[in-house]
């Protein structure tokens, strides 16, 4: 697992070197398939992000603040997903919308200039709806067959670095990303690459 989180590091970094203002690599917290998010932040390397979703508010809440404390020690970037109100109370650096919040974006541009702001998207059209509302990046999905979506549709590598290509922002390429399938996004513009068990300790 630790080699794994190695190659897919540096695939990650690779990928970034075009858009070196935001972090390459980035933790994707879910309830049921991270079954310990500190332990997967702590191994993350320096720079690296972590966004925050769960759908307890009480457990959200709980793990902001752990991660938090984390992110502070390894120099993370944390965002909260879809929640402005604890990504305040918490001092992230930001938030993550779902692509049905994504023209949120916007409010939140205006009203928290500073915060770094990402939302999800499943298509071009979603990148651009992103674009349009103020976001930094967009997490595009899924990219390759995934364990959170087993029986859905993905885009496959070459749609996939054709939307990253034609996107209007950032994009980060997020589901079934592992060493092995990141080696297929090399040479593609993506900010970076998100995941889940990719990532997990």
């Amino acid at each position: 697992m630790k080699l794994a989180r190695i190659r897919l590091a540096r695939a990650a970094a690779t990928l970034n070197r075009c858009r070196g203002a935001l972090p390459p690599l980035v933790l994707m917290t879910d309830d049921e398939r991270l079954t310990d998010p500190l332990a997967a932040a702590r191994a993350l390397p320096r720079g690296s992000m972590v966004v925050v979703r769960a759908r307890q508010s009480s457990h959200r809440a709980k793990l902001a603040q752990s991660l938090r404390a984390v992110a502070r020690a390894r120099g993370l970037t944390l965002l909260i997903g879809n929640d402005p109100a604890l990504a305040d109370r918490v001092r992230a650096a930001g938030i993550h919308l779902s692509e049905d919040n994504a023209r949120q974006a916007a409010h939140w541009r205006a009203k928290r200039p500073r915060w770094l702001i990402t939302a999800a998207a499943h298509s071009l059209a979603g990148c651009a709806c992103a674009h349009r509302c103020g976001a930094d990046a967009a997490f595009l999905a899924p990219v390759f067959a995934t364990d959170s979506h087993p029986d859905g549709a993905h885009l496959g590598a070459t749609r996939a670095r054709t939307i990253a290509r034609l996107a209007p922002l950032a994009v980060y390429a997020l589901g079934g990303m592992n060493a092995q399938t990141a080696s297929r996004l090399t040479d593609s513009r993506f900010a970076g690459l998100a995941a889940i068990g990719g990532l997990a300790a």
